[in-house]
C-alpha cells in the first residue's frame, strides 16, 4: 500500500512517499516558494537528492510537478497512490481522531480557521488540490489536534467565564500531537513498557516547541494551548505570558490585534531575548560572547525543566523522558542543563553517550537512573502515514 502524505503551508508543500508494506520511506521532499517568483521544488527519491527550478502558481502546480517525478522514478506512469495523508494543524473540538476527508469535514476544517488563520486555510487548499489530482483516492485529515483530546477537562479549562469559554471554544487544545504520540510509543518500547501502564515526558522542541504528559498512552496535559503560542519560549514565539503584559503593550505601545500577534508570533522568543537569531544553534553558538544569547538560551531549558517536574507531579511519577525535534534531537548542552537539575527525580545522564550525534533512537541516560532518558528522531509523517492506512485499508 502506497501513502502519499502531504504538509501543505501557504506557499509550500511538504510530500512523502511511503511504502506501508515495510513503512519505508520512498521519496520525501518540498516544493517551496508556490505563488512567489524563483520556485523551487527538492528531493530524496530512493536515496538520490534532486532539485528543481520551477515557478509555481499554486499548490496544484506543485503537486503536479512533484508527482511527475514520482512516476519518473519511484511510480510508473500507470501507477497511483492509495491514499492520501494530510497534517491539518487545528481540529477544534469536535475532531479527536483523524478522519476520512468529506466534504463537511472539509467545511469545517475551513471554519477552524478561526483558531489557525495561518494554517488550516493552507491545509485546505492541500486537500482540495489532492482531491483534484487525485479523483476517486482516500483523503484522511490527521489533526495535530487529536492526541490531546484525552486530557481531562481540569486540564484543559482556562480560568475565564464559563459560558464564554464554551461559546468560543476557548480551551487548551496542544499542538505536535502526531509527534508525541510517536516519540512516546518509541520510548515504551525501548524502555520494555507497554505504552498503557507508562508515565512519559516527551519534549518536542524546535522553532516551535511543547512537552506533554503521556499516562498510559494517553495525552493528560501539554504545554500549548488555544494556540501554538502558548508553553515555552521558542524560536520566534514569546510562549506563556502574564496577560497583563498583553493589555500594557496594547495600551503602551499602541498595538492593534494583529500588531500584537505579529510580536508576540513573530519578534518574540529566542530571537527577541538574544537578539541574535530564532535557531537555536547559532543562539548556543553565540553563548560564550553574547550574554542575551546565554539568556534566551537559559529561558527556554529553564521553562522545559519547569514543565517536566510539573507533568511528573500531575502524574505521580515519571518513567522516561524524551526528547526529540531539531532541538531536542542535536543539543546535548540543552539536555545537560535541564536533566542535571532533575537529581531530585533520579534522573542521571551519560554525558559522553549525550554528547555524540546520532539519528538512532538511543538512551543517554546511566543505567542506574531511576527515569530513562531517551532521545528518539521524529516521524510524524510515518505517523500520517499509518494512520491513513488505518482508516482506509478496507475501502
Amino acid at each position: 500500500m502506497l501513502i502519499l502524505v502531504l504538509n501543505a503551508g501557504s506557499s509550500s508543500l511538504k510530500f512523502n512517499l511511503v511504502d506501508m508494506e515495510e513503512e519505508k520511506t520512498l521519496a520525501e521532499g518540498i516544493a517551496e516558494r508556490i505563488g512567489i517568483s524563483e520556485g523551487f521544488i527538492r528531493w530524496t527519491i530512493q536515496g538520490e537528492k534532486g532539485r528543481l527550478e520551477l515557478d509555481m502558481a499554486n499548490h496544484k502546480k506543485a503537486l503536479a510537478a512533484i508527482m511527475e517525478q514520482l512516476k519518473h522514478t519511484v511510480l510508473g506512469e500507470d501507477q497511483d497512490v492509495d491514499a492520501v495523508g494530510h497534517r491539518v494543524a487545528h481540529g477544534g473540538p469536535n475532531f479527536g481522531d483523524s478522519e476520512v476527508i468529506t466534504p463537511a469535514v472539509l467545511k469545517e476544517i475551513e471554519e477552524l480557521a478561526f483558531y489557525a488563520p495561518l494554517h488550516n486555510p493552507a491545509s485546505a487548499s492541500g486537500i482540495r488540490t489532492a482531491q483534484e489530482l487525485f479523483p476517486g483516492v482516500p483523503q484522511v485529515a490527521v489533526f495535530d489536534t487529536a492526541f490531546h483530546h484525552s486530557m481531562p477537562e481540569y486540564a484543559y479549562t482556562y480560568g475565564l467565564p464559563y459560558e464564554l469559554c464554551q461559546r468560543l471554544g476557548l480551551r487548551r487544545y496542544g499542538f505536535h500531537g502526531t509527534s508525541h504520540r510517536y516519540v512516546a510509543e518509541r520510548t515504551a518500547a525501548l524502555i520494555g513498557k507497554p505504552l498503557e501502564a507508562s508515565k512519559i515526558i516527551t519534549c518536542h522542541l524546535g522553532n516551535g516547541s511543547s512537552i506533554t504528559a503521556v499516562h498510559n498512552g494517553h495525552s493528560v496535559d501539554t504545554s500549548m494551548g488555544l494556540t501554538p503560542l502558548e508553553g515555552v519560549v521558542m524560536g520566534t514565539r514569546s510562549g506563556n505570558l502574564d496577560p497583563g503584559v498583553l493589555t500594557t503593550l496594547m495600551e503602551q505601545e499602541k498595538l492593534d490585534g494583529p500588531a500584537l500577534s505579529a510580536l508576540l508570533n513573530k519578534k518574540s522568543g529566542l530571537l527577541g531575548i538574544s537578539g541574535v537569531s530564532s535557531d537555536c544553534r547559532e543562539v548556543e553558538e553565540a553563548m560564550d560572547k553574547n550574554k542575551r544569547a546565554k539568556l534566551a538560551h537559559d529561558v527556554l531549558c529553564y521553562g522545559v525543566l519547569k514543565y517536566v517536574g510539573s507533568y511528573a507531579a500531575a502524574m505521580n511519577g515519571v518513567d522516561a523522558i524524551c526528547f526529540t525535534a531539531g532541538i531536542g534531537e542535536n543539543s546535548p548542552g540543552l539536555r545537560s542543563w535541564i536533566c542535571d537539575r532533575l537529581g531530585f527525580l533520579g534522573v542521571a545522564i551519560n554525558e559522553e553517550i549525550n554528547g555524540t550525534r546520532s539519528k538512532a533512537d538511543r538512551f543517554i541516560s546511566t543505567p542506574d537512573s531511576k527515569v530513562a532518558v531517551v532521545v528518539v528522531p521524529t516521524n510524524e509523517e510515518l505517523m500520517i502515514a499509518r494512520e491513513a492506512k488505518r482508516l482506509t485499508s478496507n475501502n
